[in-house]
């Protein structure tokens, strides 16, 4: 199923799609429909709304379903017996002829230069459910999972995530928490002795199958991502399943004190601690990826959180690793991000998303091990905590739990 085309090609053949078949006046049936894609590992199915704008007949407000969120995609247009479902920030987007109450097409995603990624896709409206109908089931997956990635032996020797499932009949939602972010929200069913996941945003393509032991508690299956990637997995029921610290993976280098940079804004203004806008203040600095889903729900709370507390004495300014350090590349798609996420600190542009040369960009830190890592540093100047990855909305009450500790250390801070 690994397809690479050109994307001036892809582009060319559906301007040519979309003027052929039906007239211009074509619209989409509104409504919730099942959507699937066409994977390695089987149909990927995720849920998508799809409503007409109330300004113009030919732009719909689309967005992605999983488990309780509802991820916003940009405007839809037609285009003649087409529908184009872009998603800019992650440079992705659905198109699909319409047939009636279906959808056929593709999605592509472009990775580097003209090239893209694509994968059959279609959507059917009037259907709700994920793998299978609603269905009662003995079989019950709620509680935490020791989770180890990339073990073929069926058992867990090591742990590298935690699954955190609740089940209501046979359907399944939750995620994965790993030491560098979490797998957002999964949504799926269990089916006889078999567990199945997905997930859908625009950039993260996540599938996951597997059978259930009920005698040891062990689930043992795969997991499919994006186009080619693809891991086994073993899982064990275990209620006290930990990961390490967050707090403890990334550190200052020994005789440093705070983090030294100078990197500049898309409008070319250069940033760094030492400006007058940080004097005095506690300051979040966040790394981050306008590619990566788990910063941009770091952000969505972020963003809101700097609106109702800059006048207490804080402040936030973004490091963005991009996957190009072309500022002419990489400038609009923080533009995009600002623009999407209403983000009113700077944004700058840090270097290239590679780890390790994130990590010579900032060589007062041990290493950079995860989109996102924030650094909280106090009025003096000084890294007072370092949190790497992010336990995002879809995490539930370790999403809470984040919250909660972050503004007790920020109320903490700003009282010093």
């Amino acid at each position: 199923m690994k397809r690479f085309f050109s994307f001036a090609a892809i582009t060319l053949l559906f301007a040519l799609t979309a003027c052929s078949g039906q007239s211009a006046s074509t619209s989409v049936p509104p409504g919730q429909y099942r959507a699937v894609l066409k994977t390695r590992g089987g149909d990927l199915p995720f849920g998508l709304d799809i409503q007409p704008a109330a300004n113009d007949p030919k732009t719909y407000s689309v967005f992605a379903l999983n488990a309780n969120e509802r991820l916003r995609m940009d405007p839809a247009t037609m285009q003649g017996d087409s529908i184009r479902i872009p998603m800019a920030l992650f440079e992705s987007e659905l198109v699909a002829k319409i047939e009636g109450n279906t959808l056929r097409g593709i999605w592509r995603r472009r990775r580097v230069a003209e090239q893209v990624q694509t994968l059959p896709f279609e959507a059917t409206k009037g259907y709700s459910y994920r793998f299978v109908p609603e269905a009662k089931t003995t079989t019950s997956l709620t509680g935490k999972w020791a989770t180890d990635f990339g073990s073929r032996t069926g058992r867990v020797d090591t742990v590298n995530a935690v699954g955190v499932f609740e089940q209501k009949d046979n359907r399944v939602t939750g995620t994965f928490l790993t030491p560098t972010g979490d797998y957002r929200y999964l949504d799926g069913n269990v089916a006889g002795d078999s567990l199945f996941l997905s997930c859908f945003d625009g950039s993260h393509l996540y599938l996951f199958k597997a059978r259930y032991n009920q005698a040891n508690k062990t689930l043992v299956g795969g997991h499919w991502s994006g186009v080619t990637g693809y891991d086994p997995w073993v899982a064990r029921f275990d209620p006290k399943a930990e990961l390490p610290d967050p707090a403890s993976l990334t550190f200052l280098k020994p005789g440093a004190k705070t983090l030294n940079f100078s990197f500049p804004e898309p409008n070319g203004n250069r940033v760094s601690l030492t400006d007058p806008r940080f004097k005095d203040k506690v300051t979040v600095v966040q790394l981050l990826g306008s590619w990566c889903p788990n910063c941009m729900d770091e952000t969505n709370f972020l963003s809101p959180w700097y609106k109702r507390n800059r006048q207490r004495g804080v402040e936030i300014v973004g490091l963005a690793f991009e996957r190009s350090a072309d500022m002419a590349v990489s400038g609009p798609k923080i533009e995009r991000m600002k623009q999407r996420f209403q983000i009113d600190y700077p944004i700058v542009l840090a270097g290239t998303n590679d780890k390790a040369q994130a990590s010579k960009a900032l060589p007062d830190l041990n290493a950079v091990l995860a989109f996102p890592t924030t650094l909280i540093i106090d009025k003096k100047g000084q890294v007072r905590h370092i949190h790497t990855g992010f336990s995002g909305p879809g995490t539930g009450k370790f999403f809470d739990q984040y919250v909660e500790d972050f503004n007790r250390l920020i109320d903490k801070l700003v009282a010093e």
